[in-house]
């Protein structure tokens, strides 16, 4: 136990000198360093990359398994309606004690044993329902596809916060020390009758603010790892490392090839394509309910003496069996007329959602395009403010070193630096944000982990 104490002690200590020794650095190069991780208690640390934190998700998520499941319900309620196009045998009987005519209240005769057997082989208004709940099904895979979609969105959300939220810390805890040496330089200066008390005050504020900004991005870190372990299936204790990522450069692209692409593989517009067709199934199948049905019957059956057949016909015979076809030619069918007219305005309905959805789909996408351009602006303004930042630290470190300038100035042009960096980490997750939510709409999130 102490070997092990050692090890994790050198191995913190080194952390934080490479990071003291990165200060200086410009912002690709730092933002491309890992970040150190305290290991957990409890477990071992998990150490994560993007791709397979989503692949983690995936596997784990209740949301995905709910809509497979809802997917499977979908594929089983299409099969009844279709089943009664198929062979459909069954097996019983119907005996039982008759007084007069012997029937039961099927209109069959009573038999101790029947097998019967039925096939529907021409009947339009109910293979119209079969597409359309056969439709119904394959909108379902669609619908857990998007459940895909949402999940990866969400951890690639959650697990890129997760590293500007650590990667922000670690600035605000040495911002805390800036403050603390700041304090100390004004005290020492007030007690010389170089500074009003005021100044000790305004130091000292700005110390308590870093201290609350540190607890409040606690708080944030431990709600993205308690979500994360939930999402990948991790134990409670389980500690998670994670490392900065960019985004793939598809968000990039101009918006009229992402509108094109999102034409052809966005959920919400697949969704309404496929209303569409079952909504046309089920109009088809109805207009064709004037037409006759056809169906294949037959029954074979036992009957019994003491159900009185001698009394009321002249021959009885023990086995019997029929075989036919059914068929039902309608006249006048109220009840087609309305539902021929329910499902044509069910299909015009469908319609117009699906030309309100392209018309949202291509102002949705042009926009969230906007979007992460405007981000990708305020990002390379952060990246600049930085650099500037960076360069006043080495300036004001070159005339301490000379004695030209004291501890304190110094040491507000480091908080101003860390100030600055959080901002470009601010930016950044913004920028990925934005993009994530432009390569869901346009259906194009399999390459952020492919």
């Amino acid at each position: 136990m102490q070997l092990l104490g050692r090890v994790a002690g050198m191995t913190v200590l080194l952390a934080w000198c490479g990071s003291a020794a990165s200060a200086q650095e410009p912002p690709a190069t730092r933002a491309s360093l890992p970040m150190p991780q305290v290991a957990s208690k409890d477990a071992a640390p998990v150490a994560l990359t993007l791709k397979r934190a989503i692949e983690l998700a995936l596997q784990n998520s209740k949301e995905i398994q709910v809509a497979k499941i809802q997917a499977s319900v979908a594929d089983r309620a299409a099969q009844i309606t279709k089943a009664q196009f198929m062979p459909n045998l069954y097996a019983g009987s119907g005996a039982g004690y008759t007084y007069g005519i012997p029937e039961t209240p099927g209109g069959r005769a009573p038999s101790i044993f029947n097998v019967s057997y039925t096939e529907q082989i021409f009947n339009e208004p109910l293979r119209g329902q079969a597409k359309e709940t056969q439709e119904q099904a394959k909108a379902q895979k669609i619908v857990l596809e998007d459940a895909k979609n949402s999940v990866i969105t969400r951890t690639a959300m959650a697990y890129l916060e997760l590293g500007k939220v650590r990667h922000s810390l670690e600035l605000l805890r040495k911002e805390q020390e800036s403050a603390e040496k700041i304090i100390q330089v004004t005290q020492e200066r007030q007690e010389e009758g170089y500074e009003l008390p005021r100044e000790v005050t305004k130091a000292q504020l700005t110390k308590a603010q870093v201290v609350q900004r540190i607890l409040q991005l606690e708080g944030r870190e431990d709600e993205l790892e308690v979500f994360l372990r939930y999402q990948l299936g991790l134990s409670e204790g389980q500690s998670i490392e994670v490392t900065p990522e960019e985004l793939p450069g598809e968000a990039e692209q101009a918006g009229d090839n992402l509108v094109a692409m999102a034409m052809t593989r966005n959920a919400g517009l697949e969704l309404a394509e496929s209303d569409v067709r079952a909504k046309e199934f089920r109009l088809k199948g109805e207009r064709r309910g004037y037409f006759p049905t056809l169906e294949l019957v037959s029954i074979y059956s036992v009957l019994a003496k003491f159900n009185n057949y001698t009394q009321f016909f002249t021959t009885f015979q023990r086995n019997n069996f029929n075989a036919g076809i059914d068929v039902h030619v309608p006249i006048f069918s109220a009840q087609t007329k309305a539902a021929v007219g329910m499902a044509q305005i069910n299909l015009e309905a469908a319609r117009v959602n699906l030309t309100n959805k392209r018309t949202e789909l291509t102002a949705d996408v042009r926009q969230k395009t906007r979007r992460v351009r405007e981000r990708d602006a305020a990002k390379e303004v952060a990246r600049l403010e930085l650099q500037l930042a960076q360069q006043d630290v080495a300036v004001q470190q070159a005339q301490f070193a000379e004695g030209k300038l004291n501890l304190r100035e110094v040491e507000k042009a480091r908080l101003e630096e860390n100030e600055k960096w959080m901002a470009y980490l601010d930016a950044n997750f913004q920028k990925q944000q934005a993009q994530l939510e432009l390569l869901k709409t346009a259906g194009q999130l399999d390459k952020v982990w492919q």
